[in-house]
């Protein structure tokens, strides 16, 4: 930002003291509308030292010219005056209308979060903890219901195979649950685009391991190799939906029966 002509405020401060009505889409988990685009219109205090000293911190090498430009671009970090701020979708708002969807089929909802992030295939372990424990114990939701989450995971890459965060999740899900009866799931990203592949992301039901092997499909093989993918290629699990122009973070739905 330190660098930009435009972000961190410095648009609205370029164009003041015209009105500046501001729409935002937030794929930023908590929705700091100063982190989502990088906050153009959105003054954010400068701290050229601070900037500087991180940068040498990683050993980024400095120009004279670029210390320059550093210092000098600041902004004040205060509003301007006339400025409006609308968040118009969200990932909770994904959320949210998903809740009601489910309601139209008389499921309770619990959302887990918006904001669920770390290794895609340790976040699979836990949620497939709490999905045994609402199939076999009715908390901390009595089927039939649906656990919603949302939120950014990651994806440490040992192997070469193909696809995102989601067929990953999704994967490792699959065999933490252990053929749970009753248990369904997708998780897509909402753009359309899970990682770099066609699909935004897959989905499974209760009947998918004992397919694959009939299939001769190994899915331990498949996740030790980062392919996600192929593996729900080869089910038709694949959910392709094409781009979607906006992104509200990655979705994903639990169904317990």
């Amino acid at each position: 930002k330190s660098m930009s002509a435009i972000k961190g405020g410095r648009l609205a401060a370029a164009i003041a003291p015209a009105r500046c009505v501001t729409y935002l889409i937030s794929d930023v988990p908590g929705d700091d509308p100063r982190a989502i685009g990088s906050g153009p219109t959105i003054p954010e205090k400068s701290d050229p030292e601070a900037v500087l000293g991180l940068m040498r911190a990683y050993d980024v090498p400095v120009s004279p010219q670029m210390e320059k430009v550093i210092r000098a671009n600041t902004v004040s970090g205060e509003a301007l005056p006339g400025q409006e701020v609308h968040m118009i979708a969200t990932p909770m708002m994904a959320l949210h209308a998903a809740r009601e969807k489910a309601k139209d089929f008389g499921l309770s909802t619990i959302i887990l979060g918006d904001a669920i992030e770390g290794e895609a295939r340790e976040a699979a372990t836990v949620f497939a903890g709490i999905s045994f424990s609402a199939a076999t114990h009715g908390e901390p939701a009595r089927a039939p219901c649906v656990l919603l989450s949302g939120g950014e995971t990651t994806v440490t890459v040992r192997g070469s195979g193909r696809g995102g965060r989601n067929v990953e999740f999704l994967l490792a899900l699959a065999l933490a649950l252990k053929e749970v009866k009753g248990i369904s799931a997708i998780a897509c990203d909402t753009d359309g685009v899970d990682g770099t592949e066609d699909n935004a992301g897959a989905w499974f039901d209760d009947q998918i391991l004992a397919q694959a092997r009939a299939a001769g499909v190994s899915a331990a093989d498949h996740l030790a190799n980062n392919d996600g993918y192929s593996f729900f290629q080869k089910l038709d699990r694949l959910v392709v939906t094409g781009p979607t122009l906006t992104n509200v973070n990655d979705f994903r739905a639990i169904l317990i029966r």
